[in-house]
């Protein structure tokens, strides 16, 4: 009977086998490597924030990436071009590890719907609630901000939004008063901030018709009484262009607080009435040429009142205010159509005479009037002289070429 069989080194049973790691002298070498790895990676990832916190204390043009992991821009290759030698290592596990750990802490897609994270704090706590506490002085600032957007900003912003919702509900309950049913027309015209609205003019009932459908800022004259309470009291929201009456003669005044009211792209659209005085919606006379010299784009609207209802002109040399809004009261309806026409602008080489002349135009056949070349203060003055001369000569000439005279020289 033959002895135990003493197999080499490597084999089991005469054939050879794969080494295995059976001790730990064959673990350690792993683990250290391991080691190794892990703290040359912490120590990179450490002069990587150290570089990145530098870069954004000194640039001022843009704001790096700062995250809770700093991700690296190379490939699986390159960060693995050392460590993989043609066979596995345990080390290569810590970089899917890391890769796990990105995806999960800061995943390039799921953060884009969450507010940005800012570099310096905004003195809001939307991007860390807890840097007010860093200092006193810090802290102070930060009150003093709450106070100013709670206390000043909001109800500011508030106040603008609630005084136009005011003001056109008001306008409303005027004109329900009188049984106005108002019929709007081509809405998507409505004047725009920053604009001029004309409109013929035929009442003060204009104004409040107009309003129920949108805010304006108004020109006109300072008056007292009652219709001077009235005034005092709309200037307490908006922001209107009033004149006193030796102002209203200085052309050059009116023209500059118009253009620096339009100028402002933010403020309510100019409403104005280039006829100057109530007409009786028969016709539409002539238009003041000042407030299409000023420039801007002008938004036309067509006030058409049905008479068969109640007579809506103000006849002022007549009547009272207060007469005639019993008149208004004591009247079956007020019935009104208001077209909003599309925008205008002044053509190249258009002296301010003509376009007014064609806005009035365009104004008139929207509202089926008549077009008058007369100045509607006629009603308060007299015919000026340069009128009567102009007629005068027309007829002196039309006698001269007919030869009535003879040879007299009549003119």
């Amino acid at each position: 009977m033959s002895g135990p069989h003493h197999h080499p080194p490597g084999t089991v049973g005469g054939a050879s086998c794969v080494p295995v790691f059976e001790c730990e002298d064959c673990v350690t070498p792993a683990c250290l490597q391991y080691e190794k790895w892990a703290n040359l990676q912490i120590e990179e990832g450490v002069k990587k924030q150290k570089a990145l916190a530098l870069e954004n204390l000194i640039s001022t043009d843009s704001f790096p990436h700062a995250g809770i992991i700093q991700k690296g821009e190379t490939s699986m290759e390159e960060d693995l071009v050392g460590q993989c030698r043609g066979c596995f290592n345990l080390a290569d596990v810590m970089y899917f590890f890391k890769k796990g750990c990105e995806a999960v802490a800061e995943d390039e897609v799921t953060h884009r719907f969450s507010s940005e994270k800012l570099v310096s704090w905004n003195l809001l706590s939307r991007t860390n609630a807890n840097f007010h506490r860093v200092s006193w002085q810090l802290s102070l600032v930060w009150v003093i901000g709450i106070l100013i957007r709670y206390c000043l900003l909001v109800p500011f912003r508030i106040k603008c939004w609630l005084s136009n919702q005011v003001q056109m509900m008001c306008a409303t309950l005027s004109v329900r008063c009188v049984s106005g049913p108002v019929y709007f027309h081509n809405r998507e015209n409505r004047p725009q901030k920053g604009g001029i609205c004309v409109a013929n003019h035929t009442s003060p009932l204009d104004v409040l018709i107009l309003a129920t459908d949108g805010c304006y800022s108004l020109v006109g004259q300072v008056h007292g009484g009652l219709l001077g309470l009235i005034q005092k009291s709309c200037m307490q929201t908006s922001q209107h262009v009033l004149f006193e009456r030796s102002e209203m003669k200085d052309r050059h005044l009116v023209r500059k607080k118009i253009r620096e009211h339009i100028a402002d792209k933010a403020k309510l659209p100019i409403l104005i009435f280039p006829e100057g005085t109530c007409i009786n919606n028969t016709s539409v006379m002539m238009f003041k040429k000042g407030s299409f010299e000023v420039g801007g784009t002008i938004h036309p609207v067509a006030i058409k009142y049905d008479p068969r209802f109640g007579d809506a002109f103000w006849d002022s040399t007549k009547y009272s205010m207060m007469t005639y809004i019993f008149n208004l009261l004591t009247s079956w309806a007020v019935v009104c159509n208001v077209w909003y026409l599309p925008p205008m602008v002044k053509e190249e080489e258009e002296d301010a005479v003509h376009f007014a002349n064609r806005v009035k135009a365009v104004i008139a056949a929207r509202g089926g009037m008549s077009v008058l070349p007369w100045d509607g203060g006629l009603k308060r003055k007299k015919v000026k002289e340069s009128f009567k001369e102009e007629q005068q000569k027309k007829y002196c000439q039309i006698v001269t070429e007919n030869g009535a005279v003879g040879n007299r020289n009549v003119c």
